[in-house]
């Protein structure tokens, strides 16, 4: 991959447009509060390096699904507050993303002074990708700089369409860790290569899994997907999670590890409950003994002892997706410690990811985020980078 970064670009008292990943939850009622402001501070670098470097900054952004017109509810005024506070000067915010009132602020900037656009999808246009529209966004600046890779996936407005009516494009900080760190473990990983994939269900990582499979080492499976590939060896599974219609493609996937002479590890124990609460009765059963009338909640000790000392001894190690119900506390034990073995991981020197939002948010909960080589912002974007897709908005900055 060819980019430009913002050490690339001159960009004093020129005016910037920033496309950014805004896109945080709010309280549900009004008046509207931030209550995880992540994606914000992930930004930070991008922003005050520009600021810094005398850009007259634009900034814009995606906030939910507003269907294509304007709702209180998914404004990006309390967005606007909240930066203000955290890089302590005043920013100026139009009521929408384009037209005279946006156009007359982007044109008032002065250099170092920041703009937030109001929310892309008020207007239709911006998933259409439309082309008049895209013209009406860059017609705000003279540089664009996308820091949005949760976003890089979709082929919209301010992500691809925008990058055809300026000439000078680059990414920013947060886009070219994202790549560099993904990029690598795609392309170049230093070995032994470890892939975790966890979550409730396979349909939605079928690609990542049979990606994985031919370039990691060892792809370990937990969480409510490993009941799949058990019934599909015909183990009873109880209660478990199961999708019925992917027990064929289960097997595919066992079979194309053994084609590719890879490991494709389940979890050998298993914790299970008589019922999907937090409180319900539990106990570590053989994956080949769950009960008929119980359910499978999370990985059993014998499973994190084997996928610790895989994950520890390990050069490179992407994490995506819990091992378990992790939300409910008697079941966060594997999860939590894959994030410990992570950790461990790090500091002997092996490079890891971690990305997908509840891999993600498990990692904040264990409080060892910063004890991982790279925590990645984009759940789809990632997944799909990971299964060797070419994203619209990381190919509309190539140069």
């Amino acid at each position: 991959m060819n980019f430009k970064t913002l050490d690339d670009i001159e960009v004093k008292s020129k005016r910037v447009f920033l496309r950014v990943d805004f896109n945080v939850p709010l309280t549900k009622t009004a008046p509207y509060t931030i209550t995880d402001d992540t994606r914000i501070r992930a930004a930070l670098p991008t922003i005050q390096a520009l600021r810094k470097k005398g850009a007259r900054l634009i900034i814009a952004s995606h906030l939910g699904r507003p269907k294509g017109a304007p709702a209180s509810e998914f404004s990006l005024e309390p967005v606007r507050k909240r930066l203000e506070e955290l890089i302590g000067v005043s920013v100026a915010f139009a009521t929408d993303c384009i037209g005279s009132e946006a156009n007359q602020k982007a044109l008032a900037l002065n250099d170092g002074d920041v703009l937030l656009l109001e929310n892309l999808r008020f207007h239709s246009e911006e998933e259409k990708n439309d082309p008049e529209f895209s013209k009406s966004l860059a017609s705000l600046a003279e540089i664009y700089v996308d820091d949005a890779f949760g976003a890089a996936h979709r082929a919209h407005a301010s992500i691809e369409g925008i990058t055809h009516f300026l000439p000078v494009k680059a990414a920013g900080y947060l886009m070219k860790n994202e790549l560099d760190y993904l990029g690598g473990a795609v392309a170049n990983p230093r070995r032994p290569f470890v892939a975790i994939i966890g979550g409730a269900k396979i349909s939605g990582k079928i690609d990542v899994v049979n990606s994985l499979l031919n370039k990691a080492d060892a792809v370990l499976i937990g969480g409510g997907m490993a009941y799949t590939f058990y019934k599909a060896e015909g183990l009873e599974i109880g209660k478990s999670l199961c999708e019925d219609d992917k027990l064929d493609l289960a097997k595919k996937l066992m079979v194309l590890a053994d084609v590719y002479g890879k490991k494709l590890l389940l979890p050998t124990d298993t914790v299970v409950a008589d019922a999907f609460k937090n409180d319900a009765d539990r106990k570590t059963v053989a994956t080949s003994a769950i009960p008929a009338d119980w359910m499978g909640m999370d990985i059993g000790p014998d499973t994190i002892g084997m996928f610790t000392e895989l994950i520890i001894n390990a050069q490179t190690v992407v994490w995506n997706g819990p091992m378990g119900v992790f939300e409910m506390s008697n079941f966060a034990e594997g999860t939590l410690a894959i994030a410990q073995a992570m950790a461990k991981a790090t500091e002997r020197g092996a490079t890891t990811i971690v990305g997908g939002g509840d891999s993600v948010a498990a990692l904040e909960a264990s409080g060892l985020a910063d004890k991982i080589s790279h925590v990645s912002t984009g759940g789809g974007a990632s997944l799909e980078f990971l299964e060797g897709k070419i994203l619209p908005g990381v190919a509309a900055l190539t140069v």
